[in-house]
C-alpha cells in the first residue's frame, strides 16, 4: 500500500479537513498542498492571503499539530498558485 501512495492520499484528505476548520474564511482562498519532511506546503490564491497567513502562522501551526500529531508537522510555507 505504501508503495501505491495510499497513505499519502489519506494524509491529504485529513490535511484538507483539517485545514479548513482551522484557516476559517481564509480556505477558500488556499489549500494544503505537499508534505514533506515535516514541512506543509500551503498553495494560496494571492500574496495578500499569504501575508495574512504568514501573521498566523504559529497558531496555524499549532493547531496542525495538535488536530494531527502522527503527521509530525514541524513548518509551514506559503507559496502563490493556482488551486
Amino acid at each position: 500500500m505504501a508503495r501505491r501512495g495510499y497513505s499519502r492520499l489519506l494524509s491529504h484528505d485529513d490535511f484538507n479537513d483539517v485545514w479548513m476548520q482551522i484557516s476559517g474564511p481564509l480556505s477558500e482562498h488556499s489549500r494544503p498542498g505537499r508534505f514533506r519532511r515535516g514541512v506543509l506546503e500551503v498553495i494560496v490564491g494571492n500574496s495578500a492571503v499569504m501575508q495574512e497567513l504568514n501573521f498566523r502562522k504559529r497558531q496555524l501551526l499549532k493547531s496542525l499539530q495538535e488536530s494531527l500529531p502522527d503527521q509530525k508537522i514541524s513548518d509551514l510555507r506559503f507559496s502563490v498558485g493556482n488551486f
